[in-house]
This record gives C-alpha cells, sequence and structure tokens, in this order.
C-alpha cells in the first residue's frame, strides 16, 4: 500500500523518490528512463517500483468499525 522506506532485498533508501517517479510517468516518459535517472540500477529495488501500486486512498475510505 505505501512505499517501503528501504528496499526489501538490498537495504538502499528508496522512498523518497517513488514521488518523483510517479509523476515523470504519468507526464509519459518511459518507466525505464526515469528509473536510471533517478540512479536505481539493481532489479530489486526497480522490481519495487514498477510493481507498487496505490491502494492507500482505496483503503482510506473505509472506516474501522
Amino acid at each position: 500500500m505505501i512505499i517501503p522506506i528501504r528496499c526489501m532485498s538490498c537495504g538502499k533508501p528508496i522512498a523518497h523518490l517513488w514521488k518523483q517517479y510517479k509523476e515523470r510517468v504519468a507526464k509519459g516518459e518511459k518507466p525505464k528512463d526515469v528509473l536510471d535517472s533517478l540512479g536505481l540500477e539493481r532489479y530489486c529495488c526497480r522490481a519495487i517500483f514498477i510493481s507498487h501500486e496505490d491502494y492507500i486512498d482505496l483503503v482510506a475510505k473505509f472506516k474501522k468499525v
């Protein structure tokens, strides 16, 4: 739901790059080019960004009973 602070495999801090990645991909840039320019070279870090979906807005609509 929320991007992890660090990569689960290698431990590299990645959360601070998520907003910039999301904005640039939304503008039409290729995800590969954005990841390269952000300095994410390892497959484990790239996989987190490519496979992540933001569900926090959807889940926030529901209230705990």
